[in-house]
């Protein structure tokens, strides 16, 4: 299989497989699914896989024991651009951060950052665009995720901003 650095030759089943094996052969995560995505979702497939933050962020303190990262992109897009979302759910905080690439919110740029819980959004803001492979922008992401969460402020059980 001949994958060019620029994107050509990726179909969306042979990016979100990738995800998968790259999350299989990482210690800190634990089932990983490849799955295809609900019509609530955007594009055609999602990888999901859980972890526990306190080993991930390695961090024995952390709030809980238990979230979900899920990562889906379309390559195939006819726009000439990439979409993907990634996003760190903590369920037992009702608790979610992602990136999107996508076509929503175009005053926020090419990428956003949104963060949320059950009740809502709280926050939506323009993030940096990575014009890479889609493993380059899972790499870079996953890296950045550790202090991204880290710098979401809490009152009690509410989120009331972020500090990055």
């Amino acid at each position: 299989m001949i994958i060019l650095a620029g994107g050509g030759g990726l179909t969306n089943k042979r990016v979100h497989r990738r995800i998968k094996n790259r999350f299989q052969s990482d210690s800190a995560f634990g089932t990983v699914q490849l799955r295809v995505a609900t019509s609530r979702e955007s594009g055609p497939y999602r990888v999901v896989t859980t972890t526990d933050p306190r080993e991930f962020f390695d961090d024995a303190g952390y709030p809980v024991n238990q979230a979900r990262l899920e990562i889906g992109f379309d390559v195939e897009r006819r726009s000439g651009r990439d979409c993907y979302w990634i996003s760190w759910v903590e369920p037992a905080r009702q608790f979610l951060l992602s990136w999107h690439q996508d076509d929503d919110h175009a005053e926020r740029g090419p990428v956003h950052l949104q963060l949320q819980q059950s009740d809502g959004i709280t926050l939506r803001e323009r993030a940096s665009h990575i014009d890479a492979h889609p493993m380059a922008v899972i790499e870079t992401r996953v890296a950045q995720l550790p202090d991204l969460v880290r710098a979401v402020e809490w009152d009690g059980d509410t989120i009331t901003g972020i500090q990055w």
